[in-house]
């Protein structure tokens, strides 16, 4: 149902992106993050239900790693969320040229290929969180002291990765391909 309500994006850190950049109402991010959040709990507790032993043996929640400090793995949430949102933000951009028009059909090939690759590079540090509602689910169905004491790392992380890829993708690389369209749009013809 989330799916259907978000339009697609499951992640809080990814709502927050399209938040700043003034795609998604701010009444409209906080209920998305919400449903968001109860969706993953919902979710967690399903996976829990049925495979409990399994479940209880290996846990789910994501944790910082042992013999890694706060800063690097905050570090980690923020660049594997910046490299999440950037992708999402340019494999969806509404604005692409007519000669583009077949990519936005195959969004979800890069998509999938980032968190693949994120995944690659976080997963010993921080059991990549990238995705806020699913590090909250996992820990409320979890419920162990160590993932809710790094809980903080996988909300304040995604969120500025999200932060500085939404602005940069928006004010900065979009601007930038304006400018750089409109010099070549205004040169003579030799």
């Amino acid at each position: 149902m989330c799916i259907v309500i978000c339009r697609g994006h499951i992640n809080p850190a990814i709502t927050f992106g399209l938040f700043l950049v003034r795609r998604v109402s701010l009444v409209r991010a906080i209920l998305y993050m919400a449903a968001q959040s109860f969706g993953a709990i919902y979710g967690v507790g399903l996976v829990k239900a049925f495979h409990s032993s399994y479940y209880t043996k290996y846990g789910g929640a994501n944790e910082l790693a042992d013999g890694y400090n706060i800063g690097t793995g905050l570090g980690t949430e923020i660049l594997g969320t910046f490299v999440l949102v950037y992708t999402v933000f340019s494999a969806t951009d509404p604005k692409r040229n007519a000669r583009d028009s077949h990519v936005p059909v195959l969004a979800p090939l890069p998509i999938g290929f980032a968190v693949f690759i994120v995944h690659l590079a976080t997963i010993p540090i921080t059991g990549t969180g990238i995705n806020p509602a699913r590090s909250l689910g996992a820990a409320v169905i979890y419920n162990n002291d160590k993932a809710w004491n790094d809980q903080w790392i996988f909300w304040v992380g995604p969120f500025i990765g999200a932060a500085i890829a939404a602005l940069y993708h928006q004010y900065i690389w979009r601007a930038g391909a304006v400018k750089a369209l409109g010099s070549f749009r205004s040169s003579p013809n030799i």
